[in-house]
């Protein structure tokens, strides 16, 4: 994803530019390229006026919903003392061209937002083109993806591939950071997408096998199942998971090592897991103890506004970060 820093208004001109860009690169026309430039700009300007400092991130988004262009702007402000005035159309305190955040939320195809006052703000909105239909019973889930600042290669990378009984999902965390550490990740999701049908044991023995000639990686690779209710994770090295239910976190098992180099053993470990839960994994770069207790009923929210949240309050500033929090689909 594209990180801008958002603390006065030409930033607001750059966080525009660069998400008009890349909604141009995925085939947006004028016009949708257009809604993605009055979304932007009315989520950096509340930035500007009421959430310094804060940030844009701009991306790519693809799962069983459609795909498209990806906006989470995150502040640590002053919050929205009466959120729901504040997503009424039309209403707009600083007096804005595009009418408020009500006007986001009717422009976007998935729109959510958490805030709280003293805590700041963060607002997810996604925009298709062509929008697209609702699609129910396929997994749900968002990502936030960040290199180092300074880097242009992202060490980090993640998969999540639908079955028939659920999903599979990835997070790989190259040794380090830079063009090698993103070329072991790679490596890592070609094996993966290979034996995407195997257990997570054999997927992780196989992406194992295949780093022996990168710098090597942490990995955890987990399953999900629909009728057993049950996740399988297997790990090697520091890419930590957890199963959130309501207001408790399970955290989950990864063993000691580094694929590609050193691995004692390979394990599946299993955790009762419900359709409602959300499953979080995440690379080094975000600290262990994250949790999602400031924000009361977080974990009902869009996975990607969840991914938003843990990144802004827990990313560390020394290595590449990534937050991947996946739901069952609706049914």
């Amino acid at each position: 994803m594209h990180r801008i820093t958002v603390t006065e208004a030409s930033q607001v001109a750059e966080a525009r530019r660069r998400a008009v860009a890349i909604a141009q690169t995925i085939g947006f026309d004028e016009t949708a390229a257009g809604r993605v430039a009055l979304v932007v700009t009315e989520l950096a300007t509340n930035v500007v006026k009421y959430g310094v400092p804060g940030e844009v991130l701009v991306g790519i988004y693809e799962d069983g919903t459609g795909s498209g262009v990806e906006i989470l702007v995150l502040d640590k402000g002053n919050g929205f003392p009466d959120l729901g005035l504040a997503l009424r159309d039309g209403h707009s305190t600083g007096g804005s061209a595009g009418e408020g955040l009500g006007a986001v939320r009717r422009l976007s195809d998935a729109f959510d937002i958490v805030s709280r006052p003293g805590l700041g703000t963060v607002v997810l909105a996604r925009l298709s083109n062509p929008r697209p239909a609702t699609s129910d019973g396929v997994p749900l889930y968002g990502a936030v993806m960040v290199p180092l600042k300074g880097e242009v290669a992202n060490g980090d990378a993640y998969a999540v591939r639908e079955r028939a009984d659920g999903w599979t999902a990835i997070v790989v965390d190259g040794l380090g950071h830079g063009p090698d550490a993103a070329k072991a990740s790679e490596e890592a999701l070609r094996v993966f997408r290979r034996h995407r049908d195997d257990p997570p044991a054999t997927i992780l023995a196989a992406v194992h096998a295949g780093l022996s000639h990168t710098r090597g990686a942490a990995v955890s690779v987990a399953r999900y199942g629909r009728d057993r209710a049950t996740l399988a994770l297997a790990g090697i090295g520091n890419v930590a998971g957890a199963v959130v239910s309501g207001t408790a976190i399970k955290r989950t098992v990864s063993l000691a090592g580094t694929a590609g180099h050193a691995a004692r053993r390979i394990q599946e470990f299993q955790y009762p897991m419900q359709a409602q839960d959300l499953f979080v994994l995440c690379s080094d770069g975000i600290a262990t103890g994250w949790s999602i207790d400031a924000f009361p009923g977080l974990a009902a929210a869009h996975p990607a506004l969840v991914a938003g949240v843990i990144f802004r309050d827990f990313a560390r500033a020394r290595d590449d970060a990534t937050v991947l929090v996946v739901r069952e689909g609706v049914t």
